[in-house]
């Protein structure tokens, strides 16, 4: 994609493990969100912290944390974490039979922060000793958090539309079973609703990986959608294989590489694909989206609309640090070609 579309901000990363009070070693795949208005509006940011690192993928603990700014760009986290595992267990009667005990939940993880009916709504990956599941959590002072459900395993990447439509709540998720696949890894994009944030049913099929033309294996939801006037613009993550194993200190075989695209959906059925980006957002080329825990990663979680037009982007970088992107609401909206354009394959020869 053209660098006119995407600017990377000169500042990057906008947050690391060393602007964390508190242990951290990888800091990254946070929900961002803007709350409130005018001189008092504040960005409030949901981060992921893996700790206690101890060779290969293993961390000690995992928590969330919590970040504030006044523009966006410099933040400053909360002395504590705003989610830790012994506080996510309190949850577990709601799950399961008690004979499974606390320790079935292992970690919460990978949070995207949507605002709906002026209330904070947060998504999150909640590791079990039986499966992933995909949570739906409220809060109303980001320090006590209500549960609502949770998906069935395995089930991840869930991220809420910003607005009931139709009178039901909608989002989209990831489910990823692998058996029975030619691929094991060739996860798509699906959609549900839900009356209540409780409830949910009526999955359909959003977006299949094989109709990505840069990827090449698993794709999923990423940053919540967006309102514009053409449909629901929704940044998604898009994976591509490396024949060659690329820098990242917890994986000496890691070969995936990830990118930021962009679908369009429509207003009144979310579930149904109005155009897609052929080109990625971004791909990694920065050193600090090329090297860290996992190197040659981008994951885009969360998007800010401006006032004046112009979308911040999150992401993650290299699953080690924060960053961020801006670009022009209508430069982005100018890249999208309708579904079953030609151009969706012609991207495929273009990608960086």
């Amino acid at each position: 994609m053209s660098p006119a579309v995407v600017r990377r901000h000169p500042g990057n990363p906008v947050l690391t493990a060393s602007d964390v009070p508190y242990p951290a070693d990888c800091v990254f795949n946070a929900g961002v969100a803007k709350i409130g208005t005018g001189s008092g509006a504040e960005y409030v940011m949901v981060f992921r912290d893996d700790h206690g690192y101890r060779g290969g993928a293993d961390f000690a603990g995992s928590c969330l944390g919590l970040a504030r700014s006044p523009d966006g760009v410099d933040w400053t986290v909360d002395p504590r974490p705003v989610l830790t595992v012994e506080q996510a267990r309190e949850w577990w009667h709601d799950l399961a039979d008690p004979r499974f005990g606390r320790s079935e939940i292992r970690r919460v993880y990978d949070p995207r922060i949507t605002v709906i009916d002026d209330r904070i709504h947060l998504t999150a990956a909640v590791d079990t000793a039986h499966g992933i599941l995909g949570a739906v959590l409220t809060t109303d002072d980001l320090a006590r958090f209500e549960l609502h459900g949770t998906t069935v395993p395995d089930n991840r990447n869930t991220v809420l539309f910003p607005e009931r439509i139709d009178g039901a709540y909608h989002r989209l998720e990831r489910p990823f079973a692998s058996y029975g696949r030619a691929d094991p890894e060739s996860f798509d994009i699906w959609a549900s609703r839900s009356p209540d944030l409780v409830h949910w049913g009526g999955a359909r099929l959003v977006l299949g990986s094989e109709e990505v033309p840069y990827g090449g294996a698993k794709i999923g939801p990423a940053a919540p959608p967006i309102r514009t006037p053409q449909g629901w613009l929704a940044a998604v993550h898009v994976v591509g294989r490396s024949d060659r194993p690329l820098s990242a200190w917890g994986d000496q075989h890691w070969t995936k590489r990830y990118h930021a695209g962009l679908v369009l959906l429509d207003l009144d059925d979310p579930a149904r694909v109005v155009g897609l980006a052929p080109e990625p957002l971004l791909s990694p080329r920065e050193h600090y989206e090329t090297t860290g825990f996992r190197g040659d990663v981008i994951f885009p979680c969360g998007m800010v609309a401006e006032p004046d037009g112009e979308v911040k982007i999150y992401y993650g970088a290299a699953d080690t640090c924060v960053a961020l992107a801006v670009a022009g609401l209508d430069d982005l909206l100018a890249t999208i070609v309708p579904i079953g354009d030609p151009r969706w394959r012609a991207g495929a020869a273009a990608r960086p």
